[in-house]
């Protein structure tokens, strides 16, 4: 119980700095930089990804040992822009099928709700699909729960 508070704890920790990596560098790619919008989210989303690959593997990951070769990297990419993904359908969801246009709307059902659904399924992934690899030197098992390896909770075993 204690390893998955840490695990969360760890998992959210690294959210916030990815977060703040995205936000200051498409801040900043906007802005000085004059880049559009489309290409400073893009090289944004890029660098918050990394930074959180990062984290993860170093960090809040590190018991499983280090992921090896460029498949934990492409799903880990893969499972953020799924996060990414949800965020937008979200958005566009509340702004476009609901009719709730006002800046209000659009920041709750994307800065809020997506952005919850949104992370759920990024600790989902990354804990089942990057990080997953066989037992921990503590004994446990690379899963969530302790007990398999595998993909836990879906249908594929």
């Amino acid at each position: 119980m204690v390893a998955d508070r840490r695990e969360l704890l760890g998992f959210a920790s690294v959210g916030l700095l990815a977060y703040a990596v995205d936000l200051g560098l498409f801040t900043v790619l906007r802005g000085p930089a004059g880049l559009d919008p489309l290409t400073a989210k893009t090289l944004s989303f890029v660098a918050g990804c990394s930074v959180a690959y990062a984290g993860n593997a170093l960090g809040t990951y590190r018991h499983l040992g280090r992921p090896r070769g460029l498949r934990p990297c492409a799903v880990f990419f893969a499972v953020n822009a799924a996060g990414a993904a949800v965020q937008l359908l979200c958005l566009a969801v509340s702004h476009y099928g609901l009719g709730l246009t006002s800046q209000r709307a659009d920041t709750v059902s994307g800065a809020g709700v997506g952005m919850v659904l949104g992370t759920i399924l990024r600790f989902w992934g990354t804990r089942t699909l990057v990080f997953r690899s066989g037992a921990a030197a503590d004994g446990r098992k690379g899963s969530w729960n302790g007990t398999s390896g595998g993909r836990v909770g879906t249908w594929t075993g």
